[in-house]
Parts: structure tokens; sequence; C-alpha cells
């Protein structure tokens, strides 16, 4: 299929998004009004829409619009600011709907269209290569608070402000992300999140309107030079503990100090990134199996997860309060 056929089949899914935000004055005596513009996509075609949360957040009003002029309220049934997801309603049906791909096949080197509205460009489509798999918060700069989880496709098809929550579809017309960043200074390296991600969200979202996270118990960081050299790791590719949290799974089950996370739940734990999304997901109460490296010796704990505290950043920082 060539790239007109795809952006032609893709187009009547793909919608701008309108908000209105009411704000105070600096006075405070009166509220003032701002706009916002960004894109989204249908992908369920009872009236389900998919975007970005900070597309949408703080706003009063939201209104999407399709490329044939139609143009309807929406409201927001699920959001999840820390992956930067939101689901949209519209009370219409039968709408034409996006198919939802595989983003784990995609390969560095194959081809993805981005469809968006940047700064306004109603329905503008651009193709490039992904660019990279795995990229991370470190790889942002000045990309929000670092608080969040992100397993980042890169891409080169061009990205800009107004493409925020649009689709990227591969050659097959199947969604594999949502566009959601670009590197500062830069309109060639854009970021996406990948769809099967998103596809985890989805049914909490739609029937409670948020996640609730389970947690570990640990605070984990990469593993570094010093570390290898201290610890005499070798070659090995998981996720290192710094602190464990007191009273948690992670500090019942027996877990150390310097433990080298390699397997959660059969899942191979290539850094700290990979281990926070998969016990987040895991669910809270949950008993799970988490294979370590302590002194040269693969050892199989067995723990019982918490919950996360919705204000609990999953990211690295400088405190002792572990959280995952």
């Amino acid at each position: 299929m060539s790239f007109s056929d795809l952006a032609a089949a893709a187009d009547p899914s793909v919608v701008q998004v309108r908000t209105r935000q009411e704000m105070p004055s600096r006075s405070g005596r009166r509220r003032l009004t701002g706009e916002g513009l960004g894109s989204a996509f249908v992908y369920d075609s009872d009236g389900l829409v998919l975007t970005n949360h900070h597309v949408v957040v703080d706003a009063s009003e939201i209104r999407i619009v399709f490329k044939d002029g139609r143009d309807f309220p929406a409201e927001i049934i699920g959001a999840d600011p820390p992956t930067d997801v939101a689901i949209l309603r519209v009370a219409e049906h039968s709408l034409p709907a996006l198919p939802l791909g595989n983003s784990d096949e995609l390969r560095v080197g194959d081809w993805v269209l981005a469809i968006g509205n940047p700064f306004g460009l109603s329905h503008t489509v651009s193709a490039g290569i992904v660019s990279a798999r795995g990229r991370t918060i470190r790889d942002l700069e000045g990309l929000g608070d670092g608080t969040g989880y992100f397993d980042f496709l890169q891409t080169d098809a061009s990205i800009n402000p107004g493409n925020s929550g649009g689709p990227l579809i591969d050659i097959h017309g199947r969604v594999v992300g949502i566009s959601t960043a670009i590197r500062a200074h830069s309109n060639k390296i854009g970021f996406a999140i990948p769809i099967n991600m998103v596809r985890e969200l989805i049914p909490f979202l739609v029937s409670s309107g948020h996640i609730r996270r389970s947690a570990l118990g640990v605070r984990v960081d990469f593993i570094s030079p010093n570390d290898i050299r201290r610890l005499q790791l070798g070659t090995i590719s998981g996720t290192i503990v710094r602190a464990i949290q007191p009273q948690s799974g992670a500090q019942k089950a027996g877990f150390q100090v310097d433990d080298v996370i390699v397997e959660f739940q059969a899942q191979p734990i290539t850094g700290p990134e990979r281990l926070r999304w998969l016990a987040s997901m895991a669910g809270v109460n949950e008993r799970v199996t988490v294979k370590i490296q302590r002194h040269h010796q693969i050892v199989e704990l067995t723990a019982s997860l918490g919950e996360l505290p919705a204000s609990n950043s999953p990211f690295i920082d400088d405190s002792e309060d572990p959280d995952e």
C-alpha cells in the first residue's frame, strides 16, 4: 500500500481536538479564557477517541472536529497523567475507527506515518522511520516534570506542536503509537507512546477512569560502571536495587540493596523503566515471582505487591522513599 493510500484510509478517523480552559487572572477579579489545539483518533467506532492527557488537561470544554467538518462535543472518560494518555467519548456511533497494531513487532528502520494538526494545519501527514525504541525520560530534554512511565518510540517523521495525540501508523495502516513529544530545538526527533502500552491501559480507563497501580517496594536504578566493578557483575542486563521500602512486599520477600533484578514474572528486565512498568501493572495484592542476581547466583523470590500511592513518582530521584 502506498503512503497516499494509507493517508486516505486513516484521515477520516483522525480528528482535531479543540479545548477551552478558564483560569483566574492575576488580579483574581475575573477569569481568563484560553484555547488549545491538539490531535486524536477514533479507535472504537462507538465514540471512543484516544489522545494525550496533556492535550485535554484542565479543559472546561472539549470539541473534536473531523476532516469532513463534523464537530462534536467530547468528554474525558479516563486519563492517566503518568503515561500521558486520555480517552474521550463523543455521543456518536458508527464512527470510522483506526485498527490498533502491535508496537512490539516494530523494528528500527520500519516506515511510519504521523498524522495530526501541527500548528493548526489540519490533517497533515508526514513520513519517516522508526529511529529507535525504548527511549526514556533521560532522552527527552525538558519533557514534563519527569513523573511518568515512558518507553518511547523515536521517529524522524515530522512531529510539531499540535501533533500531540495523533496516531503513528505502520505500513499496514495500523496504529503503533501516539505522538506525544519532540526533542527540544528539533523537528526531526519525535517520540510516540507505544500502542501496546496504551492497550494495557484502555480497559481500566474505560471502566474506572483511572489506573490503580501496584508496587513492589524497591527504588531501582541503572547499573553503573561503578556497580559492575564494585559487585563484579560482568555483563548483565537488569536493574539494581538502591533502597527498600519498610514493610513492603519486597522487604518481606527478602530483597536486599545491591540485588540486580533480572526477571519479573518471567519477563526479562532491561532497565529500571521496564521493571517500573511491569510492577505497576501486575495488580495490587498479586503475588509475583522475581529473579535476582546476588553474589554471582540467581535467586528466585516471591513477593506480594502493595499499592503505589497516586502521588508517588515512578522515576529515579535522590530521595530515600522507594517508589516501586
